[in-house]
């Protein structure tokens, strides 16, 4: 039997047959009629002062809300997902087509739609979005890529939630994947230098600039002469995008922003006997194909010709080598703050996440000069 509460707060009661349903352990349902007029219930309510509490929230805000608002809510409610996602992407003014834009669209496009994009707005709950990620798990899709979809979603939920579209929450309480960071391999010094020689031109000189200057791959493909702005520095300011395949700005940086990194005499040298055999594009480019810029599937091609006659080592691919630019830095001392600004990291406690494993020797050594002026002096 359901009970009554004050005139237009709506009722609550336990959909079950139990000879004592205040005492046994089914939730609670409440029965309202929203701002519209229209009769809702909700359910899943632990206690009756959890069911009366929600009770008088919605009495309490359908006071403060007019009948025209509440209705305009309630219609963009019954919108669908793929409808209402259609007009949020535009408004997302900080997202560049050559970034984070291409990751989002490709979130939207190949699993947020296809899983979600008929529901109704109103109509995703908490569970919607468990059954969702459980969807992706079970697809095997990737923990990191489950990590940007998810955020890809919550994005949009929350926009909607925040215009009235649902009446709670969509994404209350639900765990976001995890991403565990594998620990990273890094190739030994003689791997890199027979990889130096097998390699062809180009992706010798690509792997030149991700092991000496600790380069991403796409920032390794726009190498430029005009970079080189003192004899012992290069400033990194594009790279040659794997989905545009042109020149677009830096991970994690605004358009013009850059980060300047240390040039080592033998990658300079490099340079200059590519410049000398090869020349350069009018900009200044070294690397360069038949679309003009040097892309991602030509930069495959060769890595395969690589490995074809230097088989990789166990764990080594091509971002290794961007790897042992940091271990090569942290091994001699350089300190962790300056390699996560020329490795261009977003924060630092990505770069010590990611290489912690290569200063094994820092604590003991700490304890050592610590104990010797603390000790020594007394």
């Amino acid at each position: 039997m359901a009970r009554q509460l004050a005139r237009g707060m709506g009722s609550f009661f336990k959909d079950c047959d139990c000879v004592k349903p205040t005492r046994c352990p089914h939730s609670y349902t409440i029965r309202f009629r929203d701002a519209s007029g229209r009769q809702r219930e909700e359910a899943g309510y632990g206690t009756q002062d959890d069911a009366i509490e929600r009770l008088t929230q919605i009495y309490t805000d359908k006071k403060k809300t007019a009948p025209s608002v509440a209705e305009a809510r309630r219609e963009l409610g019954r919108r669908t997902v793929a409808e209402y996602t259609r007009q949020w992407r535009p408004r997302q003014r900080r997202i560049t087509e050559y970034s984070t834009g291409s990751h989002v669209d490709s979130a939207i496009k190949t699993h947020i739609i296809p899983r979600v994009g008929s529901r109704k707005l109103n109509s995703v709950t908490p569970i919607v979005v468990e059954r969702f990620l459980d969807e992706l798990e079970a697809g095997g899709v990737g923990r990191g890529n489950q990590v940007n979809v998810f955020r890809v979603l919550k994005a949009i939920l929350l926009d909607a939630h925040s215009k009235g579209a649902m009446a709670d929450d969509p994404v209350k309480g639900v765990q976001a994947p995890e991403y565990i960071r594998e620990r990273v391999v890094v190739p030994t010094l003689t791997y890199v230098k027979k990889a130096l020689t097998v390699a062809d031109d180009d992706l010798a000189l690509e792997i030149a600039m991700m092991a000496g200057c600790g380069l991403r791959n796409g920032e390794a493909r726009a190498v430029n002469v005009n970079n080189v702005v003192a004899d012992d520095v290069y400033r990194v300011h594009e790279q040659i995008h794997s989905y545009t395949q042109t020149p677009a700005k830096l991970k994690h940086r605004k358009s013009g922003e850059f980060r300047e990194v240390p040039l080592p005499r033998s990658v300079r040298e490099a340079m200059e006997r590519y410049e000398a055999k090869y020349g350069t594009t009018a900009q200044g480019y070294l690397l360069r194909g038949p679309s003009g810029y040097y892309t991602e599937s030509m930069e495959r091609r060769r890595v395969r010709r690589l490995y074809e006659s230097l088989p990789a080592e166990e764990g080594v691919g091509m971002y290794s080598f961007r790897h042992y630019f940091a271990s090569n830095a942290l091994g001699n001392g350089i300190p962790i703050t300056d390699v996560a600004e020329w490795m261009g990291h977003k924060t630092i406690e990505e770069t010590y996440r990611t290489y912690r494993h290569l200063m094994p020797g820092s604590i003991t050594k700490a304890a050592r000069v610590l104990d010797a002026g603390l000790w020594d002096a007394a």
